[in-house]
């Protein structure tokens, strides 16, 4: 009972004296008495409340992390199911965007070409029994699918229906080693078969080409539509196939062996078409893609201006013949031949000269050259300044 009074006096004590410094703190802020006091005590209890909260601070936040944790996990947990949904939505829509291109390609080269089709999209790629290239559809006898039926894409030839069922339908590819159909060559009406090439076409990338006349000439560049087959099954005409380019040499053989890349990607095939009726008239070349322009040729390189250095004198022109000369300007032409070619010389003797004038002057008799008549021949007259014709006086004798 002592020891709890004596406590509760003491607590009273400290409590009372409390509220004085309090007081006097308050209403003696500037004091002199009290003001440098308060400075002491505040400076003494300042270093050691800022030894307590670096001991307290660190302890303080590890105990507030471990009570945000939980709740950090769990929105971080959220945070990645969102990421999830978002992608998976942003996959979505751009899966259904190239899917609706391929659609609209598909029905847009199936219209232009008169074929009634199908829309189906493959589920899957596996061999199927006696095939090795095959992909599984989305429809099958239902919608009016049967076997031996072709099958397209937006860009070209994709193969032919071999199985049906009630919902899918079995397609064997254009690459397959099994496969084979009849092609045309663009803008005329030779002929060859196409067949595919399995594991050594490098996945549906390359299709084999033979030509049935090994005499006819082939490049690359070439490109190959369907011929068609009898009543349009299983192959419809004028569907584009593929371009060629590489060609092989077969001498001997009746055939000639080319190699082609196929329009339609074979190694990912997504969305396709399969014709239920074929056009009334062959298309012929209009299915065809715009043809590649030729690449332009690269203009030739200027030639660099010659520099003259100071005191060098630059190199004379050469004027071509019948242009103007740089050196006299536009209106001189250099000729272009001046000396004469098969011209007979001129006459230079004078005219009008009797013969006393050109007789030689101081020469005796016998001492000049003598000249026989018979071999010198007859004189020719030389006429004169009025028109009269003179002879010699030897001529006279």
């Amino acid at each position: 009972m002592k020891d709890s009074r004596r406590s509760r006096l003491f607590l009273g004590l400290l409590l009372a004296v409390a509220l004085v410094l309090i007081t006097v703190d308050h209403r003696s802020e500037n004091t002199p008495v009290f003001g440098p006091l308060r400075t002491i005590v505040t400076s003494a209890f300042g270093a050691v409340e800022r030894g307590v909260s670096t001991v307290t601070e660190p302890i303080g936040g590890f105990v507030g992390a471990l009570a945000g944790a939980q709740g950090s996990r769990e929105q971080i947990t959220n945070l990645k199911a969102q990421n999830s949904k978002l992608e998976g939505e942003l996959s979505s829509q751009r899966i259904d965007k190239r899917r609706s291109a391929e659609l609209q390609a598909m029905l847009g080269l199936s219209g232009l070409g008169g074929y009634k089709v199908v829309p189906a999209q493959v589920v899957a790629r596996r061999a199927s029994p006696g095939f090795e290239d095959a992909v599984e559809i989305d429809a099958g006898t239902a919608d009016g699918i049967k076997p031996d039926m072709t099958v397209l894409n937006g860009q070209g030839l994709v193969g032919r229906v071999v199985r049906a069922t009630a919902s899918t339908a079995t397609v064997v590819l254009l690459c397959d080693p099994a496969s084979s159909t009849g092609a045309r060559i663009e803008n005329s009406g030779e002929l060859g078969v196409v067949s595919g090439l399995g594991a050594n076409g490098n996945s549906g990338r390359r299709i084999m080409f033979r030509l049935l006349d090994s005499t006819l000439p082939i490049a690359a560049g070439t490109r190959l539509v369907s011929f068609g087959s009898q009543q349009g099954v299983p192959y419809v005409a004028g569907v584009p196939i593929g371009v060629i380019e590489k060609v092989e040499a077969t001498p001997g053989e009746l055939t000639r062996t080319a190699y082609a890349r196929p329009f339609a990607d074979l190694s990912s095939i997504d969305v396709v078409g399969v014709v239920v009726e074929g056009p009334k008239r062959d298309p012929r070349d209009a299915l065809l893609p715009p043809a590649p322009k030729p690449a332009a040729k690269p203009k030739p390189k200027p030639k660099p201006a010659t520099s003259i250095l100071p005191g060098q004198q630059a190199p004379p022109q050469i004027a071509r013949p019948g242009t103007a000369n740089p050196e006299t300007g536009p209106g001189n032409t250099v000729p272009q031949n001046t000396r004469p070619e098969n011209t007979a010389p001129e006459n230079t003797a004078p005219e009008n000269v009797s013969p006393e004038d050109t007789a030689p002057e101081n020469v005796a008799p016998g001492n000049g050259p003598t000249t026989d008549r018979d071999d010198r021949g007859p004189a020719e007259p030389v006429r004169g300044r009025d028109g009269e014709t003179s002879i010699s006086d030897d001529e006279a004798a």
